[in-house]
């Protein structure tokens, strides 16, 4: 497998977030908006390389950028390729846009006006990935309004989660459901027996689609802290496991019964709600 290592930069004007569209590249990545950014050079450093991009292809300079997170992503046009993105918080004083000529459009968008399929892939992870941390406190309540109703162009957010202890061992999933405004309308799980952590994963996506059916929601943005699931459920990875194939099986026949289904990553620490509903299915049926 090769590998990539490139910088991408999260630049902030208030609650909203500069997107560049390409105006050049694959079919894949023509057309839609990307974060700023681009791949680190030989004898490079990162945020060299991160103002260099800025300069270039936005004309921006940057009065400070923050680590943000590091990530992998596997290119769906290529499998054989995996990026390690580095991303930046970046803080600009003049927000004016110059563009070059790889981009034709700019726009500084809040998070909860991005349409998925207008953004590259790899933004699409990116963002799913900042989502959390830019729109919650401290104490993880939602701080940012999105709308008021849910109309059938936005999507029922559901998180899932699955734990062992013992791997294999006491197992347990769960599952959350949330309006676009980040509401809890549901949550719930079962326990699985003994059973390993990858299983009770899965476990845990299965109970959050067929509860979704019940309730008659057809379009999902489903997160989870699992990259591998993410990247099996985008059909980048395979389900090597035989174990997994029966659970797997009835999960894509789940998702034919859906409009659509957005698969998205997100960091452990914002799938708290769901890990905390494992874990106390646990303690109720392991006692001390």
């Amino acid at each position: 497998m090769k590998q990539r290592t490139a910088v991408r930069a999260l630049v902030r004007k208030h609650d909203q977030t500069l997107l560049l569209r390409r105006a050049n590249g694959r079919e894949s990545i023509l057309g839609r908006f990307e974060l700023p950014g681009g791949k680190i050079e030989y004898h490079e450093q990162p945020e060299d390389a991160l103002r260099r991009y800025l300069a270039k292809d936005a004309g921006l300079v940057p009065l400070s950028m923050q680590l943000f997170d590091v990530i992998t992503y596997i290119d769906s046009d290529d499998s054989d390729l995996q990026y390690v993105f580095i991303v930046y918080l970046v803080r600009v004083e003049e927000t004016r846009v110059i563009l070059s000529e790889n981009y034709d459009k700019a726009i500084w968008q809040s998070k909860s006006k991005i349409q998925h399929r207008e953004i590259t892939e790899s933004s699409q992870v990116l963002l799913g990935l900042s989502e959390q941390q830019l729109v919650t406190d401290e104490s993880g309540k939602n701080i940012i309004s999105i709308n008021d109703n849910i109309t059938s162009d936005e999507r029922i957010i559901i998180y899932s989660d699955g734990g062992s202890r013992g791997n294999p061992g006491s197992s347990a999933a769960a599952y959350v459901i949330e309006t676009p405004t980040g509401e809890v309308v549901e949550k719930g799980g079962e326990y699985l027996g003994i059973t390993t952590s990858y299983q009770a994963e899965y476990h845990g996506l299965l109970l959050g689609l067929e509860r979704a059916l019940e309730l008659g929601y057809t379009r999902l943005e489903y997160r989870l802290d699992s990259l591998m699931v993410v990247n099996q459920m985008k059909g980048i990875y395979t389900v090597k496991n035989r174990e997994l194939w029966p659970i797997n099986e009835r999960i894509i026949d789940l998702l034919t019964q859906f409009e659509d289904v957005l698969f998205v990553h997100v960091r452990r620490e914002f799938n708290t709600i769901a890990d905390s509903e494992v874990n106390r299915i646990l303690d109720a049926r392991i006692k001390p």
